[in-house]
């Protein structure tokens, strides 16, 4: 299990840019697939981005497709995900999430797929 510790949350304005940060505890971060979720008041945790093992394989959700950039650091331990033209809709909390997994392909969208989180950060992106 990876203990994961989110940060760079804030509040900001409409288009503005924001880079959110995950730290992962433990030697094996590079055996684990990462995602970042969000989640909405009142409304489902979605998926935002994920990125595989070797930081090859990225997939976006479409609300945030050509505006966020999810990437990592296995030498750091270290997944960011950097927002730019942010919208009152990215408003949320948003957490790292992880699964161990042996493929190099696999780059899981669906939140099941995740035994481990983080406790979150709220964005708040004001109109």
């Amino acid at each position: 299990q990876v203990q994961l510790v989110e940060s760079g949350g804030g509040a900001v304005q409409t288009g503005d840019s924001l880079t959110l940060a995950c730290t992962a505890s433990g030697p094996t971060f590079g055996h684990y697939v990462m995602g970042w979720f969000r989640q909405a008041p009142g409304k489902e945790r979605e998926f935002v981005a994920t990125i595989s093992r070797n930081a090859i394989h990225r997939n976006y959700g479409d609300s945030v497709k050509e505006r966020f950039v999810i990437s990592r650091d296995n030498v750091k331990n270290a997944l960011t995900l950097e927002m730019s033209r942010l919208k009152p809709e990215d408003t949320g909390v948003y957490y790292c999430a992880a699964v161990y997994n042996g493929d190099y392909y696999y780059t899981p969208r669906l939140r099941s797929e995740y035994p481990d989180w983080g406790q979150g950060t709220q964005i708040t992106v004001s109109s």
